[in-house]
């Protein structure tokens, strides 16, 4: 998928000539201007033209092109989209030998694509350090014009970051946005078909940088947007929250959610205020920050009591019962669900009710009451089985994979993974695939298939390391030590087993630590290291104390009893 690609499409269903028309029209007065400085600018001069989407940038190179008062000059256009471009000037400097320059003509080099590389935030963007450092080596090495095409937020960065190169500009031309163009990015950022969750992180990107174009719209930089222009900025600097948490970015995804709520409190009215929150909470839930997330979520589930929203309370609601399960607190986290789950029968939305049913099955697993978790799992594939939501499904018979895993019924897991993975493919679903190969890893290793279950970890490893789910692969490395623990290689184990402890450790995930102390006193134990497996599975037996889980507490203590003194 590519943005500019998609954004072309447009313009390509019409005419090229009146598309050229009406975005002058729009433009008429900066594209005379623009048409002045191209045709004085001799050797070695810059200009800035700010557009903030790519078909509008191409529409304004062909305008250029084809006008008559340029029919002496050559535009030659560069395309500079890597992200980790750095030295632009010897790229240039590659490309000057090859240009076959027209006799009669001047040559006008117009680069694009160099916001990919110049990046929307962090300090010092190697490309523009670069920029900045050589700037009096391109007098020298470029005797040409060049016209840098870049959107708002690229051109406000290059100022900061490039000040020395921005000094010798001698020109800059803004240019507005037709609204077939803005349109079209709207359509594209809120109606599409596939949610931001289960793109490919290229795909992901392209769709961040597409809602900054837009931001940018709505938002240039030194205006303060009113009206409704202040509800479309709003909308996107959600939408951009979204995306951030979406790549796991859960302090980025903040930046844009506390300006967006900032924004949407100015409309109390508005349930787009309660949604909000709920993300800003799920920021917060993110980063295992359970009780911030929790305050959120009460705030957002006020707002839809206020409102009389129903939906806003199940959202809410559904989101609070999630929070206190990550908190283990399965008491309060049942409250929440059986509260929304009444709302839903109320309201006579069924569809929903598989969710909660889903969630409801994951509490009462959490208390290894496996028949109560498969009713309620079954309960919610039933519906979702109902209303043709094959996608929701998979889900659900993950977690009926893991009940009978759970029950030592591998093969009734494995059949149920494996339908759960074959509709992530099917749906695309790259990242979710990951969770469907360690569970399935899990059952090999059951089954002593100690090979098979290396690589469905290994596979599924290789997916969160794609994603930037740091976390995620906490759980990938303490099955890979297992694996090696079975196989008796006993460095390979605790290696994994401490870069698992690492991640838990740097994510504060405290209850779960204690899983990875009791294999590495296992391990010792295997080893005749008794003192340190002892310290290990005391560390794991005071962690499962804290947390009140009675079942690995018990495991914990008779592996302590048998340790010889």
């Amino acid at each position: 998928m590519n943005s500019s690609k998609k954004l072309s499409n447009p313009h390509s269903q019409r005419n090229l000539s009146s598309e050229i028309g009406a975005f002058i029209a729009l433009n008429q007065e900066v594209f005379a201007e623009l048409l002045t400085f191209v045709d004085f600018a001799e050797k070695f001069t810059i200009g800035f033209v700010e557009i903030n989407f790519p078909p509008d940038a191409e529409i304004l190179v062909e305008a250029l092109k084809t006008n008559p008062e340029c029919r002496n000059i050559q535009f030659v256009n560069l395309n500079f989209s890597d992200a980790n471009l750095r030295f632009i000037k010897d790229e240039i400097l590659k490309i000057l030998p090859t240009i076959e320059i027209e006799s009669n003509k001047k040559l006008v080099l117009v680069v694009q694509g160099l916001e990919k590389s110049i990046g929307v935030y962090g300090d010092y963007p190697p490309v523009l350090q670069d920029l900045n450092f050589v700037r009096d080596a391109y007098k020298r090495t470029v005797p040409h014009p060049i016209l840098f095409i870049l959107p708002d937020y690229a051109l406000t960065r290059l100022a900061k970051f490039a000040p020395d190169f921005w000094a010798w500009q001698s020109g800059m031309f803004r240019f507005k946005t037709p609204q077939i163009t803005k349109d079209y990015a709207i359509n594209e950022t809120q109606n599409t078909e596939i949610i931001i969750d289960r793109l490919e992180p290229p795909e992901k990107q392209e769709r961040i940088d597409l809602l900054h174009r837009l931001l940018m719209e709505y938002k240039p930089t030194g205006h303060h947007p009113t009206g409704e222009n202040l509800r479309n900025c709003s909308n996107i600097l959600h939408q951009l929250g979204v995306a951030y948490l979406s790549k796991i970015e859960p302090i980025k995804a903040r930046e844009y959610l506390e300006e967006a709520e900032k924004i949407a409190n100015e409309f109390p009215d508005s349930t787009f205020h309660a949604e909000v929150l709920n993300t800003l909470g799920d920021s917060y839930r993110q980063e295992r920050q359970f009780d911030t997330a929790i305050t959120y979520y009460q705030k957002s589930l006020s707002i839809s009591q206020q409102l009389q929203s129903p939906r806003g309370e199940t959202a809410a609601l559904l989101k609070l019962g999630s929070a206190y399960l990550n908190l283990r607190q399965f008491t309060q986290a049942t409250i929440f669900y059986q509260q929304r789950l009444e709302i839903e029968k109320q309201i006579g939305d069924q569809y929903s009710q598989a969710a909660t049913y889903h969630q409801l099955g994951m509490v009462a697993q959490n208390l290894r009451e496996f028949e109560e978790a498969r009713c309620n799992y079954q309960q919610a594939l039933a519906i979702n089985i109902q209303f043709g939501d094959r996608y929701s499904s998979a889900s659900t018979y993950h977690q009926l994979g893991y009940v009978a895993h759970d029950l030592r019924e591998f093969e009734e897991a494995r059949r149920n993974y494996q339908q759960a993975l074959a509709i992530c493919i099917e749906y695309g679903d790259h990242y979710n695939q990951a969770k469907m190969y360690q569970h399935l890893g899990i059952v090999a290793q059951n089954l002593q298939e100690f090979e098979e279950a290396r690589r469905n970890y290994q596979q599924a490893l290789a997916i969160k390391i794609e994603y930037g789910d740091r976390y995620n692969q906490a759980s990938t490395y303490h099955q890979l030590g297992r694996v090696a623990q079975d196989l008796r290689e006993f460095e390979e184990a605790r290696r994994n087993y401490q870069q698992a402890l690492a991640i838990k450790i740097e994510f504060g995930d405290h209850y779960s630590q204690a899983l990875t102390y009791h294999c590495l006193g296992t391990l010792a134990e295997a080893e005749e290291n008794y003192t340190e497996a002892r310290v290990n599975l005391q560390t794991a037996l005071e962690i499962y104390v804290e947390y009140k889980d009675e079942y690995w507490g018990a495991i914990a203590r008779e592996a302590l009893e048998k340790l010889p003194e």
